[in-house]
Order: structure tokens, then C-alpha cells, then sequence
């Protein structure tokens, strides 16, 4: 019998998940490690070739540690729930002229339901991921996510949306710890490959990081369906033809196809018009934000005006900030003026360390 349990550790073949589970493996957890296939490439509009966390070799990469720290390892299909909900909804959320935040969804909807559901299956009291961030259970009865150490690499702004019953059972192993410091004990484990393994920002089901060709391969007829439409400033001035609404996302600046003498950027995006509006940096300028599907984390609630500070997408420093529920919403009000506030994103407000909670921009 393992001095500390059984536990179920997501391993995606990549250094920081691979170096989890051995550091859970040597501190005395019985752990199964456990792959998930989320989607192919080839079916998604990609080549042949598979890279990243879903490849044939990652996953072989992960039953070999495995297998050489002497732990099971499963692999478990949800390309169907996957494909359903995130993909489903990624497509949506561009035709719908948002901005998706896919990472988000797949935390909060599939992976930890998966990874839950088989625990219960393998008589797992707990599940890991190889996450940089921390969880603490405080005297209120609330589970708290707070930063990693590794600034650069802290991942909590992903995690907003996973719940409460869901964080009572999770382990974060790396969350002290730098990403160097990760690398150097796969050095250490004789892991040499592992160690040099290269990140990946893209998001996993589009490999090329060209969301348009992914948009078009998913919904065939699309641009018969949208077609061009017109770019206009503000003041509704048509200043040339675009390829589509859903081909821009709110604050983007390269790859719009118009000169126009000065640097310009997208600041609003209408679907029922085909309409994609144009203005200058300054016009992208936000003084306060609605945010809607609210998970709170920290507190239960949040009904009177606290302090915090808001990050608006993923390498966003965060700003200072006022927020408060109001029904099913936040209301954050900025302390200086923010830039490309876009809709589907998500708002992540923090307490020093400590993630209160997030949800999605209106």
C-alpha cells in the first residue's frame, strides 16, 4: 500500500506533466498515469503530421516513463466530448464574433470530468496535472487557487473556471517550482529528450495557429455563407472590403488587407452586418468591462465593490480594478484605461496571489 494514496495524474508526454508524475511517483503516491486523445489533426484540416499533446509519439513518449517508473498507464479517448463541446464552441463563438478562450472551456468541461470520472473508475482519491499553479483549502471551506512561483509560466488564468468539488480533489505538483527547475530534474532523471522538449502556445486542435483555415475546413460553405463585407471607421465611413467577419478579432492590427496611412485596429465587430469597424489604438480604450458566466473560487460571492486586479487574456499583466456581482455578472471598473477588451476572452481577477474567480467578456 502507497504511503499517501492512489492518484491519477494527467501525463501528456511533455517535460512538465512527465516530471509530475515521477515527483508524486518518489513522494509515495501509487499513480496511474493517464493520456487523453482530444482531437486529430489530420480530421481537423491539418497535415499528416501530428505535433503537440495529441500526437502518437507524445503519447508514446508518456506510456515510456511510465512503464520505466514501473506505474500504469491508460489512454482514454474523448475526441467525441471534446469535438462536441470545445471545437463546437470554438466555431461558434468566431461566427457569433467573439473571441473563444478554448483552453478555458476544456479545463472546466471535459478534462477534469474526465480525468474525475476515471479516478472514481480506478479507485483514485485524487488527480494531478502538471499546471503551474497552487491550491490551498482556507478556514472558510473553499478551495484557493494562487499563482505558480514561475511568474512566466503561472497558468492559473486557465483555471478559473474549474469548480469547487472538482478542486477538492486536484493536486498541483509544480506549482513551487520554475520552469528551469522542471527541466533540470528531467536532466536529472537521465529524461535528456524530455528535458529539451520545446513549448506550445498554440491552441492544441490548430497546430499551425491559422484559425481561419481551421474555420473554413469546419463549416465548409463559409464563405459563401458570410462573403465579404465592409471595413468602416467609426463614424460608419466605408473604407474597403474585408473577407469576412469572422476572419478579425478586436484589437487586431496585422494581416487586415487595407492601408490606410496610419496604423488602425480592429475596435468592434458586427455579425448581422457583415461589419468590421476600424479605429485607432486610442478607440480600443476601456474604462470598465461586463463579464458574464461567472465561477467564483475565493469567496462565494462578491456583492460588494473589493479590490483587484483583472487580466483580460493570458500574458496580460492584469490592471487594478474594482469588481462586483451584480446578478449574474461582474462589473469591473478599471482605475486607468485598458486596451482590446474582447468579447469571449476571459477576465481573471486576482487578490495578490490568489485567483477570486473569472468568467467571460461581454
Amino acid at each position: 500500500m502507497s504511503k499517501h494514496g492512489r492518484i491519477l495524474v494527467a501525463m501528456s508526454g511533455g517535460v512538465d506533466s512527465s516530471v509530475a508524475a515521477v515527483m508524486l511517483h518518489e513522494q509515495g503516491y501509487e499513480v496511474i498515469g493517464l493520456t487523453m486523445k482530444t482531437w486529430d489533426y489530420a480530421s481537423s484540416g491539418g497535415s499528416s503530421k501530428e505535433t503537440g499533446c495529441c500526437s502518437l509519439d507524445s503519447i508514446n513518449d508518456a506510456r515510456a516513463l511510465a512503464v520505466g517508473y514501473g506505474f500504469p498507464h491508460y489512454i482514454l479517448d474523448i475526441r467525441n466530448e471534446f469535438g462536441d463541446f470545445v471545437i463546437d464552441n470554438f466555431v461558434d463563438e468566431y461566427l457569433a464574433g467573439r473571441t473563444p478562450n478554448p483552453c478555458v472551456l476544456c479545463n472546466t468541461h471535459i478534462k477534469w470530468e474526465a480525468l474525475l470520472k476515471r479516478a472514481d473508475k480506478l479507485d483514485c482519491e485524487f488527480i494531478a496535472t502538471g499546471h503551474y499553479a497552487n491550491i490551498r483549502l482556507q478556514d472558510n471551506g473553499r478551495y484557493v487557487i494562487s499563482k505558480g512561483k514561475d511568474e512566466n509560466k503561472d497558468q492559473s488564468y486557465v483555471l478559473w473556471g474549474v469548480s469547487q468539488k472538482n478542486l477538492a480533489r486536484t493536486k498541483f505538483p509544480l506549482g513551487s517550482f520554475s520552469k528551469p527547475e522542471i527541466r533540470q530534474m528531467a536532466v536529472d532523471m537521465g529524461q535528456l529528450e524530455l528535458a529539451g522538449k520545446s513549448e506550445s502556445y498554440e491552441i492544441c486542435f490548430v497546430p499551425d495557429n491559422d484559425y481561419r483555415s481551421f474555420l473554413r475546413h469546419k463549416v465548409e460553405d463559409l464563405d459563401e455563407r458570410v462573403g465579404a463585407g465592409n471595413f468602416v471607421l467609426t463614424d460608419g465611413t466605408v473604407v474597403g472590403k474585408h473577407q469576412g467577419y469572422p476572419f478579425y478579432t478586436i484589437g487586431q492590427r496585422k494581416g487586415l488587407g487595407i492601408a490606410l496611412g496610419k496604423p488602425m485596429f480592429v475596435t468592434h465587430i458586427q455579425p448581422e452586418t457583415n461589419t468590421v469597424t476600424l479605429g485607432m489604438a486610442d478607440e480600443l480604450e476601456r474604462k470598465e468591462a461586463w463579464v458574464r458566466n461567472l465561477n467564483l473560487v475565493k469567496y462565494e460571492s462578491i456583492s460588494e465593490p473589493i479590490s483587484a486586479v483583472t487580466k483580460i487574456r493570458y500574458k496580460d499583466a492584469g490592471t487594478e480594478s474594482s469588481i462586483v456581482q451584480i446578478g449574474d455578472h461582474m462589473k469591473v471598473t478599471f482605475d486607468h484605461m485598458v486596451s482590446g477588451i474582447a468579447p469571449g476572452q476571459s477576465a481573471v481577477f486576482y487578490e495578490g496571489s490568489d485567483l477570486l474567480g473569472g468568467g467571460f467578456l461581454i
